[in-house]
């Protein structure tokens, strides 16, 4: 491996605040459209290297600041997820998308099983060890995944502003949206605008429900997002209404969390 490669290698996954007192894991696996050299932007140009196929804008901006409203560590991985998009199994076939939205990948066409093997080693297990071993150090960890959406996909206006998706899992999704209009004007939705049916729910099932923790994904339109000042109050309003849906989770004996 030449010493580029072994700084890529180093860049895969961050982790924010990670002295954090809060139950609170968030993650946020689609934080870069960063790509590899070596990989020669996977064949793209262009706007395809920044758009919503490579990443999820906003997200990453959002997710600080809850950390720093909520003093709570975040995962984060340093990678485009047309490289690997971590919040997929290896298995699954768009955990290297040959396509994605509008946007054929080149350099993900046709990947023998060691290609696929070796993006998975380097990419994906680094990002799931982390978060693992993140969770495995706070008391009750609660895991929260932030992403962000288009607000047109193929064509059509997606009138949802922000989602509250969970897997089988719904203690928290339900709290957050029993209180929503107490703390937001925005339409939330829940599984919207995709659910457990699209394959989205891969890191709340691998690090929430498989070890019982609660767990919820967050997915805000990415227009609403698309400043510093939008993402500052999106993260602060976002911070207020988690906190009282954990009480309201503990109120019911669901769990004790530091908010």
């Amino acid at each position: 491996m030449t010493d580029t490669q072994n700084q890529e290698q180093a860049e895969v996954v961050q982790v924010v605040n990670p002295a954090a007192g809060s139950s609170v894991v968030l993650v946020c696996e689609h934080a870069s459209h960063y790509i590899p050299d070596h990989f020669q932007n996977l064949g793209l140009s262009g706007d395809a290297l920044t758009s919503h196929a490579a990443w999820d804008p906003g997200a990453m901006p959002v997710a600080r600041r809850l950390a720093e409203r909520l003093d709570a560590v975040l995962v984060a991985s340093c990678v485009s997820r047309l490289v690997y998009d971590c919040n997929r199994p290896p298995e699954a076939p768009d955990a290297m998308p040959p396509k994605s939205e509008i946007f054929d990948i080149p350099g993900n066409q046709n990947l023998s099983q060691s290609q696929r093997d070796a993006r998975t080693a380097a990419y994906y297990l680094p990002f799931r060890d982390a978060v693992a071993k993140t969770a495995a150090q706070v008391a009750e960890p609660v895991i929260v995944t932030i992403h962000s959406f288009t607000p047109v996909y193929h064509g059509k206006t997606r009138a949802v502003e922000i989602g509250v998706l969970h897997d089988s899992d719904t203690r928290l999704a339900d709290a957050m949206l029993q209180n929503a209009a107490d703390h937001t004007d925005a339409v939330v939705q829940r599984n919207a605008p995709y659910g457990p049916e699209h394959g989205v729910t891969h890191t709340l099932t691998e690090h929430g429900i498989a070890n019982g923790h609660m767990n919820v994904m967050l997915e805000i339109r990415n227009d609403l997002i698309d400043t510093p000042e939008r993402q500052t109050a999106m993260a602060d309003m976002i911070a207020g209404w988690l906190s009282s849906a954990y009480k309201l989770t503990q109120a019911k004996g669901a769990v004790t969390c530091v908010a």
